[in-house]
Protein backbone atom coordinates (compact mmCIF):
# COMPACT_ATOMS: atom_id res chain seq x y z
CA UNK A 1 0.00 0.00 0.00
CA UNK A 2 1.13 3.68 -0.85
CA UNK A 3 2.64 5.50 2.13
CA UNK A 4 0.68 8.44 1.33
CA UNK A 5 -1.73 6.92 1.85
CA UNK A 6 -1.65 5.82 5.47
CA UNK A 7 0.10 8.79 7.70
CA UNK A 8 -2.30 11.44 8.17
CA UNK A 9 -4.79 9.47 10.35
CA UNK A 10 -4.44 10.49 14.30
CA UNK A 11 -2.35 8.26 16.09
CA UNK A 12 -1.83 7.57 19.79
CA UNK A 13 -2.98 11.01 21.25
CA UNK A 14 0.02 13.99 20.39
CA UNK A 15 0.10 14.45 24.16
CA UNK A 16 1.59 11.20 25.26
CA UNK A 17 4.99 12.37 25.10
CA UNK A 18 4.53 15.61 27.07
CA UNK A 19 2.77 14.49 29.67
CA UNK A 20 4.47 11.82 31.12
CA UNK A 21 5.51 13.47 34.40
CA UNK A 22 1.13 14.03 34.42
CA UNK A 23 0.59 10.05 33.96
CA UNK A 24 3.26 9.59 37.00
CA UNK A 25 0.67 11.58 39.00
CA UNK A 26 -2.33 9.66 38.15
CA UNK A 27 -0.78 6.37 38.03
CA UNK A 28 -0.42 6.93 42.16
CA UNK A 29 -4.17 8.04 42.46
CA UNK A 30 -7.49 6.10 41.99
CA UNK A 31 -9.65 8.92 41.44
CA UNK A 32 -8.83 10.00 38.28
CA UNK A 33 -10.39 7.41 36.51
CA UNK A 34 -12.99 8.92 35.24
CA UNK A 35 -15.82 6.94 33.21
CA UNK A 36 -16.90 6.75 29.59
CA UNK A 37 -20.32 7.43 29.06
CA UNK A 38 -21.72 6.27 25.45
CA UNK A 39 -24.46 8.98 23.90
CA UNK A 40 -26.61 5.77 22.60
CA UNK A 41 -25.28 2.54 23.29
CA UNK A 42 -27.20 -0.09 20.75
CA UNK A 43 -29.35 -2.66 22.80
CA UNK A 44 -27.76 -5.41 24.44
CA UNK A 45 -27.31 -8.81 22.11
CA UNK A 46 -27.67 -12.28 23.74
CA UNK A 47 -24.09 -13.80 24.15
CA UNK A 48 -22.73 -14.95 21.25
CA UNK A 49 -21.97 -18.81 20.58
CA UNK A 50 -19.32 -18.59 17.78
CA UNK A 51 -15.86 -19.22 19.26
CA UNK A 52 -13.60 -15.97 20.52
CA UNK A 53 -10.99 -15.22 18.14
CA UNK A 54 -9.61 -14.06 18.90
CA UNK A 55 15.33 -17.42 27.76
CA UNK A 56 17.69 -15.42 29.39
CA UNK A 57 20.95 -15.38 26.65
CA UNK A 58 24.51 -14.27 26.70
CA UNK A 59 25.11 -10.46 26.95
CA UNK A 60 25.80 -8.62 23.71
CA UNK A 61 29.00 -7.37 23.57
CA UNK A 62 28.71 -3.87 22.65
CA UNK A 63 31.94 -3.64 20.51
CA UNK A 64 31.43 -7.29 19.00
CA UNK A 65 29.31 -9.41 16.21
CA UNK A 66 25.24 -8.59 16.40
CA UNK A 67 24.58 -12.49 16.34
CA UNK A 68 21.28 -13.11 17.66
CA UNK A 69 21.28 -15.20 20.87
CA UNK A 70 19.63 -19.02 20.46
CA UNK A 71 16.46 -19.07 22.28
CA UNK A 72 15.38 -22.23 23.33
CA UNK A 73 11.54 -23.49 22.18
CA UNK A 74 9.24 -22.88 25.44
CA UNK A 75 5.95 -23.94 26.52
CA UNK A 76 2.87 -21.69 25.76
CA UNK A 77 2.39 -19.47 28.30
CA UNK A 78 -1.41 -19.88 30.25
CA UNK A 79 -3.99 -18.37 27.69
CA UNK A 80 -2.04 -18.93 24.77
CA UNK A 81 -5.16 -20.04 22.93
CA UNK A 82 -6.22 -17.32 20.71
CA UNK A 83 -8.43 -16.22 22.99
CA UNK A 84 -7.20 -13.07 24.22
CA UNK A 85 -8.65 -9.75 23.13
CA UNK A 86 -8.57 -5.81 24.71
CA UNK A 87 -8.70 -2.00 23.21
CA UNK A 88 -6.11 0.86 23.42
CA UNK A 89 -8.33 3.11 25.05
CA UNK A 90 -5.75 5.37 26.66
CA UNK A 91 -2.13 5.06 27.45
CA UNK A 92 -1.85 5.89 30.97
CA UNK A 93 -4.16 5.39 34.73
CA UNK A 94 -7.29 6.12 32.49
CA UNK A 95 -6.66 3.47 29.99
CA UNK A 96 -6.90 0.86 32.96
CA UNK A 97 -9.91 1.75 34.29
CA UNK A 98 -11.63 1.48 31.08
CA UNK A 99 -10.58 -1.75 30.36
CA UNK A 100 -13.53 -3.11 33.16
CA UNK A 101 -16.15 -0.19 31.79
CA UNK A 102 -15.60 -1.53 28.35
CA UNK A 103 -16.21 -5.25 29.70
CA UNK A 104 -19.19 -4.30 31.38
CA UNK A 105 -20.38 -2.87 27.83
CA UNK A 106 -20.07 -5.90 26.33
CA UNK A 107 -22.05 -8.25 28.94
CA UNK A 108 -18.87 -8.61 31.10
CA UNK A 109 -16.94 -10.42 28.32
CA UNK A 110 -13.11 -10.91 29.65
CA UNK A 111 -10.76 -8.11 28.64
CA UNK A 112 -7.85 -10.36 29.14
CA UNK A 113 -5.16 -7.85 27.24
CA UNK A 114 -4.10 -4.73 28.38
CA UNK A 115 -2.27 -2.38 26.07
CA UNK A 116 0.37 0.62 26.48
CA UNK A 117 2.49 2.89 24.43
CA UNK A 118 5.65 3.90 25.80
CA UNK A 119 6.81 7.58 24.89
CA UNK A 120 9.49 7.84 22.29
CA UNK A 121 10.43 11.81 22.79
CA UNK A 122 13.34 10.95 25.03
CA UNK A 123 15.45 7.78 26.29
CA UNK A 124 14.21 8.28 29.76
CA UNK A 125 10.75 7.56 28.76
CA UNK A 126 11.75 4.33 26.54
CA UNK A 127 13.58 3.18 29.17
CA UNK A 128 10.25 2.82 31.75
CA UNK A 129 10.18 6.36 33.50
CA UNK A 130 8.94 6.03 37.33
CA UNK A 131 5.55 5.39 37.76
CA UNK A 132 4.36 5.17 34.27
CA UNK A 133 4.13 1.65 34.16
CA UNK A 134 3.12 1.01 37.76
CA UNK A 135 -0.60 1.19 37.05
CA UNK A 136 -0.14 -1.51 34.45
CA UNK A 137 1.65 -3.76 36.16
CA UNK A 138 -0.60 -3.61 39.24
CA UNK A 139 -3.81 -4.82 36.92
CA UNK A 140 -1.32 -7.43 35.15
CA UNK A 141 -0.61 -9.13 38.62
CA UNK A 142 -4.22 -9.18 39.39
CA UNK A 143 -5.33 -12.39 37.48
CA UNK A 144 -2.56 -15.05 36.12
CA UNK A 145 -3.71 -14.73 32.80
CA UNK A 146 -3.53 -11.25 31.87
CA UNK A 147 -1.10 -10.35 28.98
CA UNK A 148 0.40 -6.79 28.88
CA UNK A 149 1.09 -5.58 25.64
CA UNK A 150 4.01 -2.86 25.64
CA UNK A 151 4.86 -1.04 22.34
CA UNK A 152 8.22 0.34 22.77
CA UNK A 153 10.27 3.07 20.41
CA UNK A 154 13.78 1.74 18.79
CA UNK A 155 15.16 5.71 18.90
CA UNK A 156 14.19 8.62 21.05
CA UNK A 157 12.39 11.41 19.14
CA UNK A 158 10.41 9.13 17.41
CA UNK A 159 7.64 10.97 15.90
CA UNK A 160 10.08 14.39 15.29
CA UNK A 161 10.31 13.69 11.14
CA UNK A 162 13.95 12.88 11.02
CA UNK A 163 15.46 12.74 7.96
CA UNK A 164 16.22 9.40 6.45
CA UNK A 165 19.72 10.28 6.36
CA UNK A 166 20.04 10.84 10.37
CA UNK A 167 17.83 7.61 10.56
CA UNK A 168 20.20 5.72 8.51
CA UNK A 169 23.30 6.78 11.21
CA UNK A 170 21.22 6.41 14.30
CA UNK A 171 20.10 2.71 12.90
CA UNK A 172 23.80 1.76 12.57
CA UNK A 173 24.45 3.43 15.90
CA UNK A 174 22.38 1.24 17.68
CA UNK A 175 23.26 -1.67 15.29
CA UNK A 176 26.80 -0.87 16.72
CA UNK A 177 25.45 -1.16 20.84
CA UNK A 178 25.64 2.57 21.45
CA UNK A 179 21.90 2.31 23.03
CA UNK A 180 21.59 -1.29 24.24
CA UNK A 181 21.90 0.13 28.06
CA UNK A 182 18.68 1.59 27.72
CA UNK A 183 16.80 -1.15 27.04
CA UNK A 184 18.64 -3.04 29.73
CA UNK A 185 17.61 -0.27 31.87
CA UNK A 186 13.49 -0.81 30.54
CA UNK A 187 13.76 -4.70 31.05
CA UNK A 188 14.85 -4.23 34.61
CA UNK A 189 12.39 -2.07 35.38
CA UNK A 190 9.33 -4.78 33.97
CA UNK A 191 11.12 -7.34 36.21
CA UNK A 192 11.36 -4.98 39.08
CA UNK A 193 7.77 -4.12 38.69
CA UNK A 194 7.06 -8.43 38.38
CA UNK A 195 5.81 -8.29 34.82
CA UNK A 196 8.38 -9.91 32.91
CA UNK A 197 5.98 -11.92 30.86
CA UNK A 198 5.28 -8.47 28.85
CA UNK A 199 4.55 -8.34 25.45
CA UNK A 200 7.34 -5.97 23.64
CA UNK A 201 5.66 -4.61 19.94
CA UNK A 202 9.47 -3.58 19.55
CA UNK A 203 9.58 -0.72 16.33
CA UNK A 204 6.22 -1.25 15.21
CA UNK A 205 5.02 -0.04 11.83
CA UNK A 206 8.84 -0.38 11.13
CA UNK A 207 7.76 -0.79 7.26
CA UNK A 208 6.05 3.01 7.14
CA UNK A 209 7.87 6.72 7.28
CA UNK A 210 6.04 8.28 10.33
CA UNK A 211 8.51 6.57 13.24
CA UNK A 212 11.98 7.09 13.57
CA UNK A 213 12.31 3.58 13.87
CA UNK A 214 11.31 2.74 10.77
CA UNK A 215 13.32 0.45 8.42
CA UNK A 216 13.27 1.95 5.14
CA UNK A 217 16.20 4.08 5.44
CA UNK A 218 18.56 1.25 6.16
CA UNK A 219 16.72 -2.48 6.63
CA UNK A 220 20.01 -3.96 7.28
CA UNK A 221 21.59 -2.57 10.15
CA UNK A 222 17.36 -1.93 11.43
CA UNK A 223 17.48 -5.84 11.68
CA UNK A 224 21.24 -5.66 13.28
CA UNK A 225 19.57 -3.34 15.57
CA UNK A 226 16.44 -5.34 16.53
CA UNK A 227 18.69 -8.24 17.57
CA UNK A 228 21.33 -5.97 19.52
CA UNK A 229 18.09 -4.56 21.88
CA UNK A 230 16.48 -8.25 22.00
CA UNK A 231 19.81 -9.49 23.46
CA UNK A 232 19.86 -6.89 26.01
CA UNK A 233 16.84 -7.42 27.06
CA UNK A 234 16.81 -11.00 27.34
CA UNK A 235 20.32 -11.02 29.25
CA UNK A 236 18.41 -9.60 32.68
CA UNK A 237 17.48 -12.22 34.79
CA UNK A 238 14.24 -12.85 35.43
CA UNK A 239 12.81 -12.10 32.11
CA UNK A 240 9.97 -13.65 29.93
CA UNK A 241 9.41 -11.23 27.44
CA UNK A 242 7.85 -12.15 24.04
CA UNK A 243 8.87 -10.06 21.14
CA UNK A 244 6.48 -9.33 18.70
CA UNK A 245 7.05 -7.63 14.84
CA UNK A 246 4.63 -5.81 13.98
CA UNK A 247 4.40 -4.03 10.27
CA UNK A 248 1.49 -2.45 9.22
CA UNK A 249 -0.51 -3.95 6.57
CA UNK A 250 0.23 -3.83 2.80
CA UNK A 251 3.83 -2.78 1.16
CA UNK A 252 3.93 0.88 2.59
CA UNK A 253 6.81 2.54 1.93
CA UNK A 254 9.04 -0.81 2.21
CA UNK A 255 8.22 -4.89 2.22
CA UNK A 256 8.06 -5.58 5.52
CA UNK A 257 9.32 -8.83 4.96
CA UNK A 258 12.52 -7.20 4.28
CA UNK A 259 12.64 -5.83 8.16
CA UNK A 260 12.22 -9.33 9.17
CA UNK A 261 15.23 -9.69 11.77
CA UNK A 262 15.02 -13.68 12.26
CA UNK A 263 13.06 -16.46 13.71
CA UNK A 264 15.38 -16.60 17.12
CA UNK A 265 14.83 -12.61 18.33
CA UNK A 266 11.30 -13.09 17.24
CA UNK A 267 8.20 -14.77 18.98
CA UNK A 268 4.84 -13.28 17.66
CA UNK A 269 3.91 -11.76 14.30
CA UNK A 270 1.88 -9.33 14.47
CA UNK A 271 0.40 -6.45 11.63
CA UNK A 272 -1.64 -3.07 12.23
CA UNK A 273 -4.41 -3.33 9.73
CA UNK A 274 -7.01 -0.50 9.70
CA UNK A 275 -9.84 0.17 7.56
CA UNK A 276 -7.86 1.93 4.95
CA UNK A 277 -6.76 3.74 1.82
CA UNK A 278 -10.21 4.87 0.78
CA UNK A 279 -12.46 2.10 -1.59
CA UNK A 280 -10.29 -0.87 -0.56
CA UNK A 281 -12.66 -3.53 -0.19
CA UNK A 282 -11.37 -6.47 2.77
CA UNK A 283 -11.01 -9.23 0.17
CA UNK A 284 -8.36 -6.58 -1.19
CA UNK A 285 -7.20 -6.24 2.44
CA UNK A 286 -6.43 -9.94 2.29
CA UNK A 287 -5.13 -10.30 -1.54
CA UNK A 288 -2.82 -7.42 -1.38
CA UNK A 289 0.62 -7.89 -1.79
CA UNK A 290 1.96 -7.92 2.03
CA UNK A 291 -1.21 -8.00 3.24
CA UNK A 292 -3.36 -9.97 5.76
CA UNK A 293 -3.05 -13.66 3.85
CA UNK A 294 0.63 -13.28 3.45
CA UNK A 295 0.80 -12.25 7.14
CA UNK A 296 -0.59 -15.17 7.90
CA UNK A 297 1.31 -17.22 5.66
CA UNK A 298 4.32 -15.74 6.66
CA UNK A 299 4.06 -16.71 10.27
CA UNK A 300 2.97 -20.16 8.91
CA UNK A 301 6.15 -20.28 7.76
CA UNK A 302 7.99 -19.37 10.52
CA UNK A 303 6.02 -21.53 12.57
CA UNK A 304 5.20 -18.59 14.45
CA UNK A 305 1.92 -17.09 16.49
CA UNK A 306 0.15 -14.07 14.66
CA UNK A 307 -1.42 -10.61 16.62
CA UNK A 308 -3.04 -7.50 16.05
CA UNK A 309 -2.22 -4.85 18.20
CA UNK A 310 -4.10 -2.42 16.21
CA UNK A 311 -7.15 -2.56 14.08
CA UNK A 312 -10.11 -0.61 13.66
CA UNK A 313 -11.97 1.63 11.31
CA UNK A 314 -10.57 4.75 9.43
CA UNK A 315 -10.45 5.97 5.67
CA UNK A 316 -13.96 4.29 4.77
CA UNK A 317 -16.26 5.52 7.55
CA UNK A 318 -18.79 3.37 9.60
CA UNK A 319 -18.10 0.54 7.66
CA UNK A 320 -19.87 -2.51 9.21
CA UNK A 321 -18.54 -4.37 6.56
CA UNK A 322 -15.11 -4.53 7.57
CA UNK A 323 -15.90 -4.87 11.53
CA UNK A 324 -17.59 -8.02 10.51
CA UNK A 325 -15.00 -9.34 8.15
CA UNK A 326 -12.51 -8.70 10.24
CA UNK A 327 -13.60 -10.07 13.48
CA UNK A 328 -14.68 -13.18 11.59
CA UNK A 329 -11.07 -13.29 9.84
CA UNK A 330 -9.99 -12.94 13.60
CA UNK A 331 -11.96 -16.04 13.87
CA UNK A 332 -10.71 -18.21 11.42
CA UNK A 333 -7.16 -17.63 12.42
CA UNK A 334 -6.92 -17.09 15.99
CA UNK A 335 -4.13 -14.57 16.80
CA UNK A 336 -2.79 -14.75 20.21
CA UNK A 337 -4.08 -11.41 20.80
CA UNK A 338 -6.02 -8.81 19.19
CA UNK A 339 -6.65 -5.11 20.85
CA UNK A 340 -8.72 -2.90 18.48
CA UNK A 341 -7.76 1.23 19.04
CA UNK A 342 -10.81 2.81 20.54
CA UNK A 343 -10.46 6.78 19.67
CA UNK A 344 -11.95 7.78 16.82
CA UNK A 345 -11.97 7.92 13.68
CA UNK A 346 -11.16 3.94 14.27
CA UNK A 347 -13.20 3.08 17.57
CA UNK A 348 -15.88 1.83 18.59
CA UNK A 349 -17.09 2.49 22.31
CA UNK A 350 -15.40 5.63 23.17
CA UNK A 351 -15.82 7.07 19.59
CA UNK A 352 -19.61 7.41 18.50
CA UNK A 353 -19.29 8.11 14.83
CA UNK A 354 -19.44 4.61 14.16
CA UNK A 355 -22.82 3.21 15.54
CA UNK A 356 -23.08 0.39 13.06
CA UNK A 357 -19.99 -1.09 13.61
CA UNK A 358 -20.14 -0.20 17.01
CA UNK A 359 -23.06 -3.00 17.53
CA UNK A 360 -21.43 -5.22 14.98
CA UNK A 361 -18.38 -5.49 17.38
CA UNK A 362 -20.47 -5.65 20.45
CA UNK A 363 -23.00 -8.31 19.42
CA UNK A 364 -19.81 -10.31 18.22
CA UNK A 365 -18.19 -9.96 21.55
CA UNK A 366 -21.30 -9.82 24.04
CA UNK A 367 -20.29 -12.28 26.86
CA UNK A 368 -17.11 -13.79 25.60
CA UNK A 369 -15.20 -15.72 28.23
CA UNK A 370 -13.64 -18.42 26.34
CA UNK A 371 -12.55 -19.52 23.39
CA UNK A 372 -14.24 -23.04 22.69
CA UNK A 373 -17.19 -22.90 25.46
CA UNK A 374 -18.41 -26.34 26.52
CA UNK A 375 -22.35 -26.80 25.64
CA UNK A 376 -24.17 -27.33 28.58
CA UNK A 377 -24.72 -30.85 30.29
CA UNK A 378 -27.94 -31.24 30.99
CA UNK A 379 -28.20 -32.00 35.12
CA UNK A 380 -30.21 -34.89 36.35
CA UNK A 381 -33.11 -33.38 38.83
CA UNK A 382 -32.11 -32.97 42.35
CA UNK A 383 -34.74 -35.60 44.26
CA UNK A 384 -36.44 -34.37 47.13
CA UNK A 385 -35.24 -34.85 50.67
CA UNK A 386 -36.11 -38.51 52.04
CA UNK A 387 -38.57 -36.65 54.94
CA UNK A 388 -37.29 -38.55 58.24
CA UNK A 389 -39.32 -40.29 61.24
CA UNK A 390 -39.42 -37.37 64.22
CA UNK A 391 -38.23 -39.66 67.03
CA UNK A 392 -40.38 -40.87 70.19
CA UNK A 393 -41.60 -38.25 72.57
CA UNK A 394 -40.75 -35.38 69.91
CA UNK A 395 -43.77 -32.98 68.49
CA UNK A 396 -42.41 -31.77 65.13
CA UNK A 397 -42.66 -27.79 64.54
CA UNK A 398 -44.17 -26.10 61.39
CA UNK A 399 -41.64 -23.41 60.39
CA UNK A 400 -42.54 -23.83 56.82
CA UNK A 401 -40.59 -25.44 53.31
CA UNK A 402 -38.15 -22.54 53.47
CA UNK A 403 -36.63 -22.85 56.76
CA UNK A 404 -37.05 -26.94 56.67
CA UNK A 405 -35.52 -26.91 53.04
CA UNK A 406 -32.38 -25.46 54.19
CA UNK A 407 -32.60 -26.74 57.69
CA UNK A 408 -32.41 -30.22 55.86
CA UNK A 409 -35.58 -31.21 57.83
CA UNK A 410 -37.97 -30.36 60.78
CA UNK A 411 -37.56 -29.65 64.05
CA UNK A 412 -38.85 -31.11 66.80
CA UNK A 413 -39.39 -30.25 71.02
CA UNK A 414 -39.10 -33.44 72.89
CA UNK A 415 -41.80 -33.79 75.53
CA UNK A 416 -39.61 -34.69 78.21
CA UNK A 417 -37.69 -31.42 78.04
CA UNK A 418 -38.72 -30.22 81.64
CA UNK A 419 -37.17 -33.28 83.06
CA UNK A 420 -33.95 -33.68 81.27
CA UNK A 421 -32.73 -30.49 83.15
CA UNK A 422 -34.31 -30.79 86.66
Amino acid sequence: MASQQRRSRSRRPAFIAATVAASAALASSTGVAAGVVRAADPPAPSPAVTPAPLTPAIPADPTGPTTPPTKEPTAPEKGDDGSAFGAYLDYGPRGVARISELSRWLGNAELRVGHTYLPGDRWSNIEGAPGFLDVWADWRREQDDRMFVLNVPMLERNEDHVSDAEVRQLLRQGAAGQFDHHFRKLAERLVELEVPDTVIVLGWEMNGITYTHRCGPDPEAWKKYWNRIVTAMRAVPGQKFRFDFTPSRGRDAVPWTQCYPGDDTVDIIGMDSYDQPSGLTFDEQIKEPYGLQEHVDFAKAHKKPISYPEWGLFRNGDNSEYMRRMLAWMDEHKPLYNTVTDYCPHGVWQCDDNPKSSEVYRSALFGRTDPTPEPTKPTAPTAPPTPTTPPPNCSPLDLGDWVEYWLGGKLCLRFDWWSRNR
